[in-house]
């Protein structure tokens, strides 16, 4: 709200008011804490239950319980609060001839404040699970108001921007995201019981590598040297399984300097796992798996709805072939083009833009998003990519102009990534330096993947055969939250200026 509107200006000067008044009554408006006995679901379950052994007009003892205040009815003699936290709400009563002088503190009050209250619970002639309140402490003034009441916060922008205002009116808000902590944690347990090392490798990093995205860059001063954040975490993870790590995960943050839409966010947060010993048959196998336990262990089902899709991630889930699938939706078989000049050319008849896509791993890819992902709402694996696609996965035995791996999508949108890995370090070599030459002639291109003279020493010492994988939390989260928005699972995305 703007302060030098009149109606915002009142308001606020309303509250500066109060805060005033309780200034003037030697009350702190900012105490330094409250010792709850219970937070409000709590309070409410021990009403529950003690419900039985209570007589109809009977009390339980008394409880201690805090939170913000949603809803204020004065009604002379006697005050109804609606008083939440993180847990839920509950309701107040506060009575003049049970809390004496106090009780002129109700004039004071503003939704939005927050209150400490004491007093046994009963069940109102409504049946409302209430506090009789023998005790009141001011806890915090709020010195703005809640966006209004009843409809809550239903600009998109404005919950975005300022999402404590969202948690504090919006609940489905306030559950996606502790759901969201429920997924992360759903993950550990699942990756620790199969024997997973969780590790943290650097953020910021002297070669943004392992993907093919532009990345953030910076300047360190003290070692005067150019710095960027981190695009993927494989490279360093991939040292480890070097250095006698059989099985290592990490779950944190990377940054790619790319557009801002429903499925993307600059900073995301993403699952990457390594396992010795492994390709990519044998992660298929654990993703699956890892999100249908997931599912059930948050949510109590493998079916949800997505959009306006019912979706079932029981295994197996179905595998397809890349190519077929290019074909059967485009009718271009990449494996006759293999000049990308030529590809190009034919990706233009079907009328599909491929602007700053000169790249023939690019222009395949261009495909796939265009005409195939969109079509993969249930559980599905897209199976061997082309080798242009794929700088660091092993080629197929069968096959050396293909790779061995998959993506996996469901709700028409790519939620993992996962290679048989690479450890011929010098393949490696050779498809790193490809990659740096066609960055140097296509200079439209600076999303391709970059050389790691310290990655390819690390493997010249010797890297088991490994599967490894990269999985999107946030797309992950969507789905398990039914959000078609990436912003919707973020709780603060990134977001143009004002």
């Amino acid at each position: 709200m703007d302060a030098t509107d009149n109606k915002g200006g009142d308001l606020l000067a309303s509250r500066r008011e109060k805060y005033n008044k309780l200034i003037e009554k030697g009350i702190n408006p900012y105490p330094n804490r409250f010792q709850r006995s219970h937070n409000i679901s709590d309070a409410i379950e021990f009403f529950e239950v003690k419900r039985d052994t209570l007589s109809p007009d009977s009390k339980t003892d008394e409880v201690k319980v805090a939170g913000r205040i949603v809803a204020l009815r004065i009604m002379g003699n006697a005050t109804f609060i609606k008083l939440q936290d993180d847990s839920g709400q509950i309701q107040l009563l506060l009575k003049r001839d049970i809390l004496g002088d106090d009780y002129s503190i109700v004039r004071d009050l503003d939704l939005g404040d927050f209150l400490g209250s004491t007093g046994p619970l009963f069940l109102t002639r409504t049946g409302e699970i209430t506090v009789e309140c023998s005790d009141l402490v001011f806890l915090a003034k709020a010195m703005r108001p809640l966006p209004e009441k009843w409809h809550g916060l239903s600009d998109v922008e404005t919950r975005h921007r300022q999402r404590y205002l969202d948690l504090i009116t919006n609940p489905e808000a306030m559950n996606n995201f502790k759901l969201r902590s429920k997924i992360i944690a759903s993950m550990r347990r699942f990756l620790d019981n199969r024997g997973f090392i969780e590790v943290e490798t650097p953020v910021l990093v002297p070669v943004a590598a392992g993907a093919m995205a532009q990345p953030f860059s910076t300047h360190h001063n003290s070692l005067d040297r150019d710095l960027y954040l981190r695009i993927a975490t494989e490279l360093y993870l991939k040292r480890l399984i070097v250095g006698g790590f059989d099985k290592v995960y990490e779950i944190g943050r990377v940054f790619r300097n790319e557009g801002i839409d429903q499925d993307h966010n600059p900073e995301f947060t993403l699952l990457e796992s390594y396992e010795a010993y492994a390709d990519y048959n044998d992660v298929m196998q654990m993703v699956e798996t890892m999100v249908s336990e997931i599912s059930l262990e948050v949510l109590g089902t493998t079916e949800l709805k997505f959009g306006d899709n019912t979706i079932d991630l029981k295994p197996p889930w179905k595998r397809l072939s890349l190519r077929e699938e290019v074909l059967r939706a485009t009718g271009i078989d990449f494996n006759e083009f293999p000049v990308a000049s030529e590809l190009q050319e034919k990706i233009k008849a079907l009328g599909i833009s491929v602007e700053g896509r000169n790249s023939r791993g690019r222009l395949i890819d261009k495909l796939v998003t265009f005409a195939v992902e969109p079509n993969l709402i249930q559980p599905s694996f897209l199976t061997d990519y082309p080798v242009d696609m794929s700088p660091l996965a092993k080629q197929k035995p069968d096959d050396p102009s293909m790779v061995e791996r998959f993506e996996g999508f469901i709700g028409g949108m790519e939620i993992a990534n996962s290679f048989s890995e690479l450890n011929n370090p010098d393949e490696q070599r050779r498809r790193f330096v490809e990659q740096e030459e066609l960055r140097a002639n296509l200079d439209q291109e600076e999303d391709l993947d970059r050389l790691d003279e310290d990655f390819l020493l690390a493997i010249e010492h010797g890297m088991p055969p490994t599967g490894g994988l990269g999985m999107g939390i946030d797309r992950l989260t969507m789905l398990l939250t039914s959000q078609i928005s990436i912003r919707e699972v973020i709780l603060f995305p990134q977001l143009r200026d004002r």
